[in-house]
């Protein structure tokens, strides 16, 4: 799988959904962690039980407009909206930063400005920031991590899963 990605939140304010998520993103693999204008510190962060902040850099943000990220690297907003792209629907950028808005709160308008896309989780109502991340990061190890198809029926075989590519020696060719 080719690109890195990071995850992030607005406006956080439970250490318990702070170290829910960072736990979540480490798991999953993520490149980088980032905070816009937390309410609580990342040093409180509970739950955090792999001890995230020892392996993934992790960022804090005082506001939106002190907020980066790396060249290349696309926000994209995770919140409901009208506008919003459901999830399964999504093509995931190679390099990306997923944001997330605080408990009880939707991304600050600031945030929402910035993000070159905007998905939704097809559910009923909101859910646990946490959780929203697990779903976020799924789908996009499903869609980019070259698992091929899923069988037709439950209890068969997979159609052939696509061999990880081998790198072998360089090939010399020679004019004739």
């Amino acid at each position: 799988m080719r690109g890195y990605f990071g995850v992030g939140v607005d406006g956080i304010s439970k250490p318990m959904n702070l170290g829910n998520l960072l736990r979540i993103s480490h798991a999953f693999g993520a490149s980088f962690f980032f905070s816009i204008n937390a309410q609580v510190s990342l040093k409180d962060a509970q739950s955090d039980t792999s001890q995230a902040q020892g392996t993934v850099p992790v960022y804090a943000f005082r506001s939106a407009g002190d907020f980066r990220l790396p060249v290349g690297c696309r926000l994209v907003g995770v919140e409901i909206t009208d506008d919003a792209v459901e999830l399964p629907r999504f093509r995931h950028p190679g390099r990306a930063a997923y944001v997330f808005g605080a408990e009880r709160m939707s991304l600050s308008e600031d945030v929402l400005s910035r993000c070159e896309f905007v998905v939704k989780i097809p559910t009923r109502f909101s859910i646990n920031v946490g959780m929203a991340g697990a779903i976020v990061m799924y789908d996009r190890l499903i869609a980019q991590g070259g698992y091929g198809e899923r069988p037709l029926a439950p209890g068969r075989a997979p159609p052939d899963v696509p061999a990880v590519h081998q790198w072998g020696a360089p090939v010399v060719r020679t004019k004739k």
